[in-house]
Parts: C-alpha cells; sequence; structure tokens
C-alpha cells in the first residue's frame, strides 16, 4: 500500500475510528483521540503487510482495539454507575455528551464486554467480524454480548 492510498484509506475511516474509540474510552475524548493516534501510527507502520484491500477499516480496528487493550491510561472500569459518574467529574471528561448515561454504563463493563457491545451494536460488525478484530472465538462473542447486554439492561433499568 502506498502512502496514499493509506491516507485516502484513513481520511475515508477516521470519523468510525474515533467514533469507536470514543465508545471505548467511555466518552473521554482526550483519551480516544491519543488512542486514535497511536493506533494510526501502528496501522502506517505496518500498512506493508495489509494484503485484504476491501477489509480496511476491519484492519483498522483491530490494530485500534489491541492498542485501546494495552494502554494503561485507557476507560478504568468501574463497578456502579455512581462510581463511573464519580470518576467521570473528577476529570476532565466532556459532560455535555450526548450519551454521557450509555458511556457510564459501558465504564462499568471489563474491557472484553464494552469492546463487543461497541463494535456490535455501534459500529455494525457482526460476529464473525468481531471474533476477528478481538481475536477471540465466536462464541466468546457471543458470551460477552449477552453478558455485556444483561449488565447494561441491569444498569440502565431497560
Amino acid at each position: 500500500m502506498t502512502r496514499d492510498e493509506f491516507i485516502t484509506h484513513v481520511e475515508r475511516e477516521q470519523d468510525a475510528l474515533r467514533g469507536f474509540l470514543l465508545a471505548l474510552c467511555c466518552g473521554k475524548k482526550d483519551d480516544a483521540d491519543d488512542l486514535a493516534q497511536d493506533a494510526l501510527v501502528k496501522a502506517y507502520l505496518s500498512c506493508d503487510g495489509y494484503e485484504d484491500m476491501g477489509k480496511f477499516r476491519s484492519w483498522l480496528f483491530k490494530i485500534a482495539h489491541n492498542t485501546f487493550l494495552n494502554h494503561k491510561a485507557s476507560c478504568r472500569q468501574t463497578e456502579t454507575l455512581d462510581d463511573a459518574r464519580t470518576l467521570i467529574s473528577s476529570t476532565s471528561a466532556d459532560s455535555s455528551f450526548e450519551h454521557q448515561s450509555l458511556y457510564l454504563a459501558l465504564r462499568t463493563l471489563p474491557p472484553k464486554e464494552r469492546s463487543a457491545i461497541t463494535l456490535f451494536y455501534l459500529n455494525g460488525y457482526n460476529i464473525k467480524e468481531i471474533a476477528t478484530i478481538t481475536e477471540t472465538s465466536e462464541d466468546a462473542v457471543k458470551k460477552q454480548l449477552s453478558r455485556g447486554r444483561d449488565k447494561l439492561k441491569e444498569r440502565l433499568k431497560i
């Protein structure tokens, strides 16, 4: 892949990438932007290994997901919504974000469940694609989705 091809792909997928990472980081824009930048650098450095020209977004999301999981400053899991509210009120999170309740609830999920929920519901990936992106089995993704949904229903009182 040439530099210009990479730039073209990134320009097309940049908003989706940031939205994905914003959800994983529970609405913390600065963390999401930092992770997006790290993921894009990693993608550029490994773009010679990119082979499947039709699935750039999945390839990029896989890199971003691994960057999220490996990043020590990523969104910390909390036990309850009250814990999440306390944590957010003590940080620079964007309290005016329209989906803050969802992000508070997502913060209570373990990272793997949060990733599965985000990829499935917010990004429209199917279970097979999520398994590829997260490097897990399809059964594991189904379990993560089920557990994540149950926890979100309980916490959001749906």
